[in-house]
């Protein structure tokens, strides 16, 4: 069976000429539209994608992320006629397998899609369980993730706003997602709003947008996230952390269905379908006075709660062996499994940080692993101790220093650590990190340490 090929480029002329050099070998699909090419992974099985960094308006980067977190496997080839460092080191730590500038040479082509093949290859050294359902970019066997593909199955097609509870690290966002990509909105945008990460003073604004001459540095007319995400769906995420002026905003809005900018008299009619999410419960908040009831009834048509990892135990496996591959892949490593000893701690693990955590523990194990293995002494303390705080006062404070840094923060101290042990020697120091020369120079790169 010949592997498929999705390319998707704005100009039609350079997909259908690539398509013709490349399907006499692969099964080649060709888009000019970068939803259609994601609505296209969401229906069905891809092994490669060769996508332009410049699609029209459309940034590539962003559409690699997409493509990412719908289907990790799935290796990218970014063509680009911009070649530059910066775009480079963004499209490789997005998760690219490489970067090809145009006019592309065909033996190069060849080459590169050949290369990128066999490394999706090697990273899935086995093939999905049917019963691991991997459905809509979201891994789940549990009769839990089964009612979320259920709940998705009915709501994508039609407009009703859902509320979308359950912890932090959960995949609130990844069904939200899935549930517009896969629906009739999915050829209009999905717009995310972080309602928790943007200061109360400037969210009336993301929002609504504002005229020209508003307020002081109002120099242009700026469109806010509702106008844009007209005809879409607008995600709402940590609602419950909403200031009460802008709850009462929006409740507004939701009644309407319009708004006006700020400074503003014109009227917009606004078409989207809003789905919210939140790690805590909307109706205590109410009780306490901090967010409308009535806003809560507009917005809870429909409640999906999304049940903790330390529930579902049977979906840590398929969770496992998904990421791993992963971890081969952007890490240059060949990991082909867990010790006996790792694995059992691993499932005993309560996981407080849901599935976010477990990938960010399967990326510093497969980090600390210095052969195919992971062993109980790659992983995190706090895993090793089965999440008891560690007791070693010197660990604790080492933890602590990392606590509130992201995984990459994370992951470039301990590069710099590594550095300075072996006295800045990068052959020791990519034999000590368990990867290749080649990959810890990039990331040295990446991280701005040469």
């Amino acid at each position: 069976m010949k592997e498929k090929i999705l390319i998707i480029d704005d100009e039609e002329a350079i997909g259908l000429s690539l398509a013709f050099a490349l399907e006499d070998q692969y099964e080649v699909s060709v888009t000019t539209d970068p939803r259609e090419g994601l609505n296209r992974i969401l229906r069905q099985s891809y092994d490669l994608v060769l996508l332009d960094l410049r699609i029209g308006k459309v940034d590539g980067i962003d559409v690699l992320r997409e493509i990412k977190s719908i289907e990790p496997r799935i290796q990218v080839i970014i063509m680009t006629a911009y070649g530059t460092i910066d775009s480079t080191v963004e499209a490789m730590k997005t998760g690219a397998f490489t970067y090809l500038t145009k006019p592309l040479k065909l033996d190069e082509l060849d080459r590169t899609v050949a290369e990128a093949l066999k490394a999706g290859q090697g990273t899935v050294q086995v093939k999905m369980d049917p019963k691991d359902n991997l459905k809509y970019g979201i891994i789940g066997r549990s009769r839990a993730m089964q009612e979320i593909f259920q709940y998705i199955d009915k709501l994508k097609d039609v407009d009703t706003s859902v509320v979308i509870e359950g912890e932090s690290g959960t995949g609130k966002e990844l069904v939200a997602r899935a549930i517009h990509f896969a629906g009739k909105r999915r050829d209009k945008e999905f717009v995310a709003i972080n309602c928790a990460a943007i200061p109360e003073n400037l969210l009336e604004e993301e929002l609504f947008g504002h005229k020209k001459g508003t307020f002081t540095g109002a120099v242009t007319d700026k469109m806010g996230k509702l106008e844009f995400a007209n005809g879409g769906t607008v995600f709402l995420d940590e609602i419950g952390e909403l200031p009460p002026a802008i709850q009462a905003k929006l409740l507004r809005v939701i009644q309407q269905r319009e708004f006006s900018p700020l400074g503003s008299n014109a009227t917009i009619t606004l078409d989207v379908r809003f789905i919210a999410a939140t790690n805590q419960d909307l109706d205590d908040l109410a009780v306490q006075g901090r967010f409308r009831k009535d806003l809560i009834y507009r917005l809870k048509v429909f409640s999906i709660r999304m049940t903790p990892l330390r529930d579902r135990p049977e979906d840590l496996g398929p969770l496992l062996t998904c990421y791993i591959r992963e971890c081969n892949q952007k890490l240059e490593k060949s990991i082909k499994g867990f010790s006996a000893e790792a694995l059992k701690l691993l499932r005993a693990y309560p996981y407080p940080g849901n599935v976010r955590e477990l990938i960010n523990i399967i990326e510093y194990s497969a980090l600390m692993a210095g052969d195919d293995l992971i062993r109980v002494d790659n992983l995190p303390i706090n895993v090793q101790q089965g999440g008891n705080p560690p007791e070693n006062s010197e660990i604790s404070n080492s933890i602590q220093n990392l606590a509130g840094l992201t995984l990459q923060e994370a992951e470039k101290h301990l590069i710099m650590a590594a550095l300075e042990k072996n006295g800045g020697h990068q052959k020791k120091t990519a034999r000590m990190l368990g990867i290749s020369e080649r990959g810890l120079r990039y990331k040295l790169e990446a991280y701005g340490l040469k």
